[in-house]
């Protein structure tokens, strides 16, 4: 372990959030092990208590603890039994492996990171998709608990530098498909909306923000484009979703902004995300990602929808092409 030490928040390194930054800086930390630092006050920016989603100001402060090593934090997971079931259908969910990237098909109900209250996660299971490697895999982005589909994993250190600078430089297409309630209005479009971050009885909730509000320092520029690709009269719609910024659950609320909230979305949506025969489940899907390769060229990955969404689809008459296949093209 090293001793406490500051670092200076760097002028590329505006509004990062801090998680983001100790994944930067720290790539081996887990969320679960930067977390626990933070609610102990161990983690400091400008001396100040501080959450993982705080957003950071070049010229801060950020106090760094002692941090264990990563062999330590290796021996920590080996040491937390994985149960052999897990393991191998998450090992049946690799869409794309090389030398220096992963791509998982995230599954409903698994969150990427832990945290209080998480037993399992896809950090906690990391090691099962080593597959012979000598370095753990590195997570470089997220997705919710509950959406499926397309997570991209970095196989070395190089390789989760390279793709994490690609997700920050925003040279990442992500395309996200969802069943609305409801068919959204003109047909295609761009939401342009910014987002701010509210504490409520049930936990923190991401709203649109009021202009004048006076949150304006809370307050994050959120633009998504979408295009419906099928609706079944005005009940449902298979909307495509292209996030052009990466804000905490900016596609669900946008979609409320919409007038037409995600199928299942009980949190963002309440009753009106519900549909009679359908599952109570969120029904949004990361379909697409294309993204640069660490060695070159780009990688275009596709995931097959999740077995709830296959059968919302059959039930309001959808149709979707099989995905492509995997490919790192020039």
């Amino acid at each position: 372990m090293s001793g406490v030490s500051t670092r200076t928040v760097a002028l590329d390194e505006a509004d990062l959030r801090l998680d983001r930054w100790f994944r930067r800086h720290f790539p081996h930390l887990p969320h679960g092990a930067l977390a626990k630092l933070l609610r102990t006050g161990q983690v400091r920016v400008d001396g100040k208590r501080v959450q993982t989603g705080t957003r950071l100001v070049p010229g801060q402060t950020v106090r760094i603890p002692p941090l264990p090593e990563p062999d330590q934090l290796a021996s920590k997971q080996a040491a937390t039994p994985i149960d052999e079931r897990e393991a191998k259908e998450l090992q049946a969910r690799v869409l794309y492996s090389d030398a220096s990237v992963l791509v998982l098909d995230k599954p409903f109900g698994l969150p990427v990171q832990g945290g209080p209250g998480i037993g399992r996660s896809v950090d906690h299971l990391l090691d099962v998709l080593r597959f012979g490697a000598e370095e753990r895999p590195r997570l470089v982005h997220r997705l919710d608990r509950d959406t499926t589909g397309v997570l991209v994993l970095a196989r070395t250190l190089a390789a989760a530098s390279r793709l994490a600078a690609a997700f920050r430089a925003r040279d990442a297409e992500k395309t996200y498909w969802a069943v609305t309630v409801g068919v959204p209005t003109p047909r295609e479009g761009r939401v342009d909306a910014p987002l701010a971050k509210r504490p409520g009885p049930r936990g923190e909730r991401v709203a649109v923000a009021d202009e004048g509000s006076g949150e304006e320092g809370k307050v994050a520029r959120a633009v998504t484009d979408y295009r419906v690709l099928d609706h079944a009269g005005k009940r449902a719609a298979w909307v495509e979703l292209s996030p052009l910024t990466g804000r905490t659950h900016q596609l669900r609320v946008h979609c409320v902004a919409l007038g037409c909230p995600i199928l299942g979305d009980a949190k963002y949506g309440g009753a009106a995300a519900m549909l009679a025969g359908c599952a109570e489940m969120l029904h949004l899907h990361a379909r697409r990602l294309a993204i640069a390769h660490p060695e070159g060229g780009r990688l275009v990955v596709e995931a097959p929808l999740p077995q709830h969404m296959k059968e919302t689809f059959r039930l309001l008459g959808f149709e979707a092409q099989r995905p492509i296949k995997p490919a790192r093209v020039p």
